[in-house]
């Protein structure tokens, strides 16, 4: 039995919601009368979670940037803040995210299919919650007065 990693739920949540997502919007092309509104409420679900995991993990960066030099480019996209394989593997599942809401919303233009342009915030929310969570920083430095 391999060992849970820190975070491990949370890489597993961003690539099961783009795996729902890439299911729902692919359906959605093929069928927009019947899938359509499925899609929809798949898209808005992710978009509302992943905004609340984007505002967690800011909450959390303002608490450790007490301590922590903390960037938004290491808080969102692991720069300098997280290992390379964790990085790739969140950014990863956002950018399938991005093709997938980019080629579904541009094969059915002006239909349901363009709600999925909202869903890459759920992926950017969970990486920035693992990376506010479970990322290093620099530490800060204190002034002696």
């Amino acid at each position: 039995m391999s060992r849970s990693e820190p975070g491990d739920t949370l890489i597993r949540l961003s690539w099961a919601g783009t795996l729902v997502f890439t299911i729902t919007a692919t359906l959605a092309t093929i069928d927009p009368d019947g899938m359509g509104m499925p899609a929809v409420v798949v898209a808005v679900g992710l978009f509302g979670a992943g905004s609340i995991a984007m505002f967690w993990a800011f909450l959390i960066a303002v608490q450790r940037s007490r301590t922590d030099l903390i960037g938004m480019g290491g808080l969102y996209f692991g720069a300098g803040s997280a290992p390379r394989s964790i990085r790739v593997t969140l950014l990863s599942s956002l950018a399938v995210e991005v093709v997938v809401a980019l080629v579904t919303a541009s094969i059915r233009v002006f239909t349901s299919l363009a709600f999925g342009i909202l869903v890459p915030v759920w992926g950017l929310g969970l990486a920035g919650l693992w990376f506010a969570r479970h990322g290093r920083f620099a530490p800060r430095e204190t002034e002696d007065r």
